[in-house]
């Protein structure tokens, strides 16, 4: 009969593998963030903050989504925003019930901080860098206390699962401000960038429903087949899409949305115009149609550079269709 040392052994055996198993589902939701998603649970599992540093649709939203899901406790997001002020963060009391009663714990309206704390689940705060100062500095109370005080309320104490969770894009500096030092100092940080094509072609064809089998492995699609219209589309889409991060003249191309978007939209003109097949000679010009519609309003052009949305997508289209048609071309 094994004694003591061995029972507690092997429940702590038991603990770890059903963490390697959690942490197996958690990572099979999210496509191409194996690592990142490891980082992420190993980080909050420790009981830390976290900064999520990336540009928009890197699946941030989807990995603690992930976490939280298996986890089994709530998400609140909210929009980091010069109108994030404190007492929407936190919570305020009903005016109405104010005035027939006057202040009370009763007729307190918990905000999204006050609601995570109580309720033990994640605060995310998308944009942090674009919140008012005093409202960092509330923020900087519950990361550093797990606790805040609210006036006629009492002291919320957060339950031990309550985490903060930020993001971050550090190509946007219109209307965002740099973040103090004492909010660093509280945050463990993971840097996201963009998925590789393949990833991002699985996306795509998971999210348009388009192409092969969105679960099969990476280079073991057996329904990626280029000579079919819908997988055509969605290389297609993925390839030009990458292309607006690094044309020259693009200060912050597309994310993984664009590629969706236009693969959809790709989908339903050429529904429309009665072409079924990825050799129609007038597929090159319905792609082109599609791009200006799904990727014209997610790129920003560099303002020093005298052009717009359209011409760049105009050269990357020709890039591919035109001057490389090997690349784009079906079979």
């Amino acid at each position: 009969m094994p004694g003591a040392g061995a029972s507690a052994g092997a429940g702590a055996g038991r603990e770890a593998g059903e963490a390697a198993l959690a942490g197996e589902r958690i990572r099979s939701r999210v496509i191409g963030r194996e690592r990142e998603v490891e980082l992420a649970l190993a980080a909050v599992s420790a009981g830390r903050d976290l900064l999520l540093e990336g540009p928009p649709g890197t699946s941030k939203t989807t990995i603690l989504k992930a976490i939280t899901q298996e986890w089994g406790i709530p998400m609140f997001f909210i929009e980091g925003n010069a109108d994030l002020t404190p007492a929407k963060l936190v919570g305020h009391h009903n005016p109405a019930q104010v005035l027939r009663e006057d202040y009370s714990a009763e007729n307190f309206v918990p905000g999204p901080l006050v609601d995570a704390m109580q309720q033990g689940g994640f605060l995310y705060i998308e944009e942090l860098n674009r919140a008012p100062e005093d409202t960092m500095n509330t923020l900087l109370m519950a990361m550093g206390d797990r606790a805040i005080s609210v006036p006629r309320v009492g002291r919320i104490e957060a339950l031990p699962t309550f985490r903060v969770v930020a993001s971050m894009n550090p190509y946007d500096n219109i209307g965002t401000a740099r973040l103090s030092q004492s909010i660093h100092d509280r945050l463990n940080r993971i840097v996201i960038g963009y998925q590789d094509a393949e990833a991002e072609a699985r996306i795509v064809r998971l999210r348009a429903g388009l192409g092969a089998d969105p679960g099969a492995e990476p280079g073991a699609d057996p329904g990626a087949d280029p000579a079919t219209l819908g997988e055509r589309i969605v290389g297609d889409a993925v390839a030009t899409t990458r292309a607006t991060r690094t044309h020259p003249d693009v200060r912050q191309g597309s994310s993984v949305r664009g590629a969706i978007d236009t693969a959809m939209i790709a989908e339903r003109l050429a529904e429309l115009r009665g072409i079924d097949a990825p050799g129609d000679e007038r597929y090159p010009e319905l792609f082109y149609d599609a791009m200006t519609v799904g990727l014209s309003g997610r790129i920003h052009v560099d303002e020093a550079v005298e052009t717009t949305p359209e011409r760049v997508l105009r050269e990357i289209w020709e890039d591919r269709f035109i001057l490389q048609p090997s690349a784009a071309a079906p079979g």
